[in-house]
């Protein structure tokens, strides 16, 4: 019996800490040229939410255009759209993003 208790009580606290993906809209740009991110060298990636900006796994800054372009360059304009994924560690880990189209 205390096995069973003990297996359910480890599987609750398992099921309780995984956290669930999420799907913000966000602002999306360079976290070093545009969010002040510092802690990678280099254009990278970012999304912004809540006042607060990660760096971005799972897209490339160049994913979407070349990041320097004048009108549309994640270095130069902070653009809108809809990321899902979690945060963990530090890092927003995305499964997927969708740009809004307006500029």
């Amino acid at each position: 019996m205390k096995k069973i208790i003990f297996v359910f009580v480890l599987i609750i606290v398992v099921a309780c800490s995984n956290k669930k993906e999420m799907t913000q809209t966000a602002e999306l740009s360079c976290g070093q040229c545009k969010f002040d991110l510092d802690s990678e060298s280099g254009c990278s990636l970012a999304v912004r939410f809540d006042d607060k900006a990660y760096f971005v796994d799972g897209f490339n800054i160049d994913d979407f255009g070349d990041a320097h372009d004048e009108k549309i360059g994640f270095c130069n304009v902070i653009r809108k759209g809809e990321i899902t994924g979690v945060v963990k560690d530090g890092r927003f880990l995305a499964s997927s993003l969708k740009l809004d189209n307006a500029k």
